[in-house]
């Protein structure tokens, strides 16, 4: 069951897929600076790691003049390690103060960010891409035509170790970038509901890994053979030392790419596999974090309106069984209810207060309504205990059936017991007095009304039997009448505590009826 008031908490210490990314509860200050850490520090690291595999390749690998040489000394300490240096920091600068001047709204938990915040945001990652690959570019025209003054086979070789690091590198800051921004894009898209779809989507990052990991190495193998075949001057040697570090690297840069694809990937499956383990569990009370700009991010979304929906579903089924009682509710969610009845073997109890009508012209209002509530409280207590079902609730009074809808094995013992606790704590307060009486019989139990509106009750001359009792009682000083067949009907352990006494003829029937009291 869930409370009308309660409020969805996102799951577990991880609601971003990753404890890198911090809690859900965490200073606007200090997020910003774990998210500007993680997507600047990463992202010089994939820069770094792309010119040493460029240098390697000019250097070791791909076929053509030797790079170490002395007449290369000027652009090979200098002129290049300037360019690297330079490049790291007009990229570091560049971003940092593009990203701040961009995502400034995320500083601030409580702001919405407008549309076009929404959308400068969700284009952060291609930016950065952009921006270090015109870094990468402009490198590649700079160097490159300085090294092809000095011999033009240089060419070939610097454009092709250049271009590969670049692919690489740029796919990898790509997926960083994603990661990074995370919580940033969970705020966009909580913003923006109805637009999920704001990435290169689980096709575009699986053909991203299959471009760095096997497309690029084999494309840049193929360009190796083809300069062979046209009568470059390759050895065996160098032709080897090709392809086994083009294949060291298709290995190396394919698991790699292919594991930050996967993290990307199942992260918020496994974010919504363990909202639905929760969920079987009964808790409806979780809501996983939507930070995933693919239709992964629709799932995560899809989720948290399924379990809406369910909460919504579990709250009006708690609130037909508190008005019509959960047996009702129970039997009528089982099966398709429907106009009609069934006669069956059951007891009724039929409780009212004494003297409402003075309490009502001497007392104000709410204090008459705080006396019916503590009155019904007792009543529906000890029904329900006992396995009844209150039916009714008639002004001051109340109409209790045991052994319908739901069989109960002694209808009779448990509806006498539930009288016997309701008047010894009625007769407990002084605030009010009521009346009890019980019969039991054969009854027609059903839904009474029309196809459009109907309503569970009992009808039968036990339930009318029950509420003639109700009204002697209010004058009998034991507050408590029953039948003597209803308690010849129930178990002899409860028949030991009646003491049948004389007949009367209840008003509007015909045969007397022998009274029990307790």
């Amino acid at each position: 069951m869930v409370d009308d008031d309660m409020t969805p908490v996102a799951l577990g210490p991880a609601p971003w897929g990753s404890r890198l990314l911090g809690p859900a509860v965490e200073g606007a200050v200090r997020r910003r600076i774990r998210v500007q850490l993680l997507l600047t520090l990463p992202l010089i690291m994939a820069n770094l790691v792309g010119v040493a595999v460029a240098i390697v390749l000019d250097v070791f690998v791909l076929p053509g003049p030797p790079v170490l040489t002395w007449s290369l000394v000027y652009l090979n300490f200098v002129a290049a390690p300037l360019y690297i240096a330079l490049a790291l920091l007009i990229g570091l600068v560049w971003g940092t103060r593009w990203g701040l001047r961009t995502l400034r709204w995320a500083t601030d938990d409580e702001r919405v960010p407008t549309e076009r915040e929404q959308i400068s945001a969700a284009t952060v990652p291609r930016r950065l891409v952009v921006q270090q690959a015109v870094l990468w570019l402009a490198g590649m025209l700079i160097l490159t035509p300085m090294y092809a003054s000095v011999d033009p086979a240089f060419l070939p070789k610097f454009v092709l170790g250049t271009s590969f690091s670049a692919i690489v590198v740029c796919a990898n800051s790509y997926l960083l970038a994603e990661f990074a921004l995370r919580v940033v894009t969970a705020r966009v898209l909580d913003a923006a509901p109805s637009r999920r779809r704001r990435g290169i989507g689980v096709f575009g990052r699986s053909v991203l890994m299959w471009i760095v990991g096997s497309a690029t190495p084999v494309a840049l193998l193929m360009v190796v053979a083809v300069l062979a075949l046209t009568g470059e001057s390759v050895s065996t040697e160098r032709l080897a030392v090709c392809v086994l570090s083009l294949g060291g690297a298709t290995l190396v840069f394919g698991l790699l790419l292919m594991t930050q694809t996967l993290s990307a990937t199942v992260a918020p499956i496994r974010g919504v596999r363990n909202a639905l383990r929760r969920v079987e569990n009964g808790a409806l009370d979780v809501a996983v974090t939507v930070y995933d700009g693919t239709e992964l991010g629709e799932l995560q979304s899809g989720f948290n309106r399924m379990v809406s929906g369910l909460r919504e579903r579990e709250r009006l089924r708690d609130l037909f069984g508190r008005h019509v009682g959960h047996d009702v509710a129970t039997a009528a969610l089982a099966r398709n209810p429907g106009l009609g009845g069934e006669e069956l073997e059951a007891a009724a109890l039929f409780v009212d207060i004494t003297g409402s009508t003075t309490m009502a012209a001497t007392r104000p209002a709410p204090e008459i309504v705080s006396i019916l509530n503590r009155f019904f409280e007792i009543v529906v207590d000890e029904v329900e205990r006992h396995g009844g079902l209150v039916n009714k609730f008639e002004g001051d009074a109340a109409l209790a059936v045991f052994g319908a809808p739901a069989p109960i094995p002694d209808p009779p013992g448990a509806a006498l017991a539930a009288a016997r606790a309701i008047c010894e704590r009625i007769s407990a307060t002084t605030e009010f007095d009521a009346g009890i009486g019980v019969a039991a019989g054969s009854v027609v139990a059903g839904n009474v009304g029309a196809h459009s509106r109907y309503e569970f009750t009992v009808i039968g001359d036990a339930v009318n039997e029950a509420a003639r009792l109700c009204e002697l009682a209010k004058q009998d000083p034991a507050r408590l009448l029953a039948s003597a067949a209803a308690v010849l009907c129930a178990d002899p352990s409860e028949q030991t505590r009646w003491t049948l006494g004389e007949s009367v003829t209840l008003r509007g029937r015909v045969q007397p009826t022998r009274l029990a009291r307790p």
